[in-house]
């Protein structure tokens, strides 16, 4: 109502959760809010529990300040500051387009060098869904199914892959964990036994990446006709080792991990947001996929495929 109550050429401010700018909940508000406004400023705040003074709320917040007008302006000013105190106030003008991408999500860009980096990225014109490869979260929420977990192997177990599972690459399992097994023919709690690349959902604030992805192959347990994920990972399944390795490359890169940083503030990976990325083509994908293999799996390395390819 606010939108719509306010006069034209007149302006509005609203103190409102990061997850606005791309989370699936706002939506609709976006698509609303850019058919009848523009923004003119945005104001982000690095601490998430030292913005409301006296409360304990525990939000990554910014200020969107936006004008009711169709006619699009070229920059966005675009501010940040430790806390409320405003103390520490840095300044960038970001291009327009750039910062309210095509599919109305919004980019908190506060450099020149994150602005390059999203123009970069958006010369790709496919994602995840469009080459039908997407993202999904795992299947399993352990603690509601406890009666199928086991902590040892039986002839009608399967592997349950975990976050903890995810390491320098790979997926590796077993590891003596608890509950990484599961017993059950439901199949609802089955997946089938092929390649997938593994990105966990969570991680810590002061991690330096995001986004964190391991490769697991069939070939690595071809005794057992199906696998499981706990709801704690994402997952996108792969028909190739090739396919496997290249989606690693993308994701394990310093300039998507990046992008994400940009796209989304908080410490969980949604593949929602994930899916709607710009990539290249799936056979892009699995070429630089077969220029990983046989290589050790480190941000620099994927990087440097990345170069060839993504100019």
């Amino acid at each position: 109502m606010a939108i719509h109550n306010l006069k034209p050429g007149c302006e509005i401010i609203y103190i409102i959760p990061r997850s606005w700018t791309s989370g699936a909940y706002f939506a609709k508000f976006r698509k609303y809010l850019f058919s009848k406004c523009i923004l003119t400023h945005l104001h982000l705040f690095a601490s998430r529990d030292k913005v409301f003074d006296g409360e304990s709320v525990l939000q990554e917040t910014i200020i969107v300040k936006a004008k009711k007008t169709v006619e699009q302006q070229d920059k966005v000013c675009i501010t940040s500051s430790s806390t409320s105190e405003f103390a520490d106030v840095k300044e960038f003008f970001a291009p327009y387009n750039v910062v309210v991408g095509s599919n109305q999500y919004v980019f908190l860009v506060t450099d020149t060098q994150e602005s390059k980096i999203l123009n970069r990225l958006s010369n790709l014109d496919k994602t995840l869904t469009a080459i039908n490869h997407p993202m999904r979260t795992g299947i399993v929420v352990d603690f509601r199914t406890r009666e199928v977990l086991r902590n040892e192997p039986s002839n009608d177990t399967y592997p349950l892959f975990y976050s903890q599972h995810i390491k320098n690459g790979r997926v590796e399992w077993p590891i003596g964990k608890d509950d990484e097994y599961i017993c059950t023919d439901r199949a609802g709690f089955l997946q089938e036994n092929t390649n997938y690349l593994l990105v966990k959902r969570f991680t810590a604030k002061e991690e330096k990446r995001r986004l964190q992805c391991g490769i697991y192959l069939k070939e690595d347990h071809p005794e057992y006709a199906h696998v499981s994920t706990q709801n704690k990972v994402n997952f996108i399944k792969c028909e190739t080792p090739e396919l496997a390795y290249g989606l690693y490359v993308l994701l394990n890169s310093t300039i998507y991990d990046a992008y994400y940083r940009i796209l989304n503030g908080s410490t969980q990976v949604n593949s929602t947001e994930i899916n709607n990325m710009p990539v290249p083509d799936a056979e892009t994908i699995t070429a630089m996929g077969k220029q990983l293999m046989g290589q050790e799996l480190t941000e620099n390395n994927c990087n440097t495929i990345i170069e060839q390819w993504i100019k």
